[in-house]
C-alpha cells in the first residue's frame, strides 16, 4: 500500500462534441426520471452499452477528448482506462478519493448549459457546465456541482420539475501512470508509515483522517 498527495491541479477546457441525438437524450431523461429517481446531489450511472448502440457520434466525442489529452502529454492513457456514463442532478461537496484514490477523473459533460458550475473550493477553480466541458482532476479533491449564481450546494437550486439533470462521461485515469502523475504534479510515497497501517484507501489531513462538508467544500478532521 502506497501514500501520495492530492494535487491541486485541474485541467479543464472545452471540445467541439456534436449534440447527442435527440432520442438518446429522451432515453437519457426516462432512465433519469424513473429508474434512477436523482435526488438533489445525486451522482448515479446510466447505461452506456445501450447508449452507445443508439449514439452514432460516440466515437466522435471520444476522439475529440483524446485530442486534447493529447496536449497534456496524456497519450493513450484514455483508451486504456475504464468509462462509465453518468448523471447527476447538481452534487453535493465531496471527494472521491476513499474509493477512487489510484486514480484522476476525466469527464466530458455532454448536456447543453443548464447554469451550472462545477466548483473546487480548495483550489478556487469554478467552470461553467456545457456540452464540451472538459475536465482532469484528482479524485481526492473536493469538489461539487451547484448553481452558478449560488456561493455552495443547496439542495433548495434543484426543485422538483425543474431541468437542472446533467449527463457526462467519465474516465478514470490511473495514477500508476507516470503521464498523469505529471500533469497532475503527484508525489507518491509522502507518508508510507502511515499507509502501511491502514487497510482501505482514505484521504488524509494534517495526520488524520478527513471527511468534506457536504454545503460548503471545506475539510473538517474527523475525530
Amino acid at each position: 500500500m502506497r501514500s501520495r498527495s492530492v494535487s491541486g491541479v485541474v485541467l479543464s477546457g472545452t471540445v467541439d462534441v456534436p449534440a447527442p441525438p435527440a432520442r438518446l437524450v429522451a432515453d437519457w431523461e426516462r432512465e433519469i426520471s424513473l429508474h434512477l429517481e436523482l435526488e438533489p446531489g445525486d451522482v448515479e450511472a446510466l447505461p452506456l452499452v445501450r447508449a452507445r448502440a443508439r449514439w452514432p457520434d460516440y466515437r466522435r466525442c471520444v476522439q475529440a477528448l483524446e485530442d486534447w489529452t493529447h496536449t497534456l502529454g496524456l497519450h493513450e492513457v484514455l483508451a486504456a482506462s475504464e468509462v462509465a456514463l453518468m448523471a447527476c442532478r447538481g452534487a453535493r461537496y465531496h471527494h472521491d478519493g476513499a474509493q477512487y484514490g489510484g486514480a484522476a477523473f476525466c469527464n466530458l459533460f455532454l448536456s447543453e448549459d443548464k447554469g451550472l458550475d462545477l466548483h473546487f473550493p480548495a483550489t478556487g477553480h469554478r467552470m461553467p457546465l456545457r456540452r464540451g466541458t472538459v475536465v482532469v482532476f484528482d479524485t481526492g479533491q473536493p469538489h461539487a456541482v451547484i448553481q452558478r449564481r449560488s456561493p455552495g450546494f443547496d439542495a433548495a437550486d434543484f426543485p422538483p420539475g425543474q431541468d437542472c439533470s446533467l449527463v457526462f462521461l467519465s474516465w478514470e485515469l490511473p495514477m500508476e501512470n507516470a503521464a498523469v502523475r505529471q500533469a497532475l504534479g503527484i508525489s507518491f510515497d509522502t507518508d508510507p508509515l502511515t499507509a502501511l497501517l491502514l487497510v482501505e484507501e482514505q484521504v488524509w489531513l494534517n495526520g488524520g483522517p478527513a471527511s468534506v462538508c457536504p454545503a460548503s467544500g471545506r475539510w473538517c478532521q474527523e475525530n
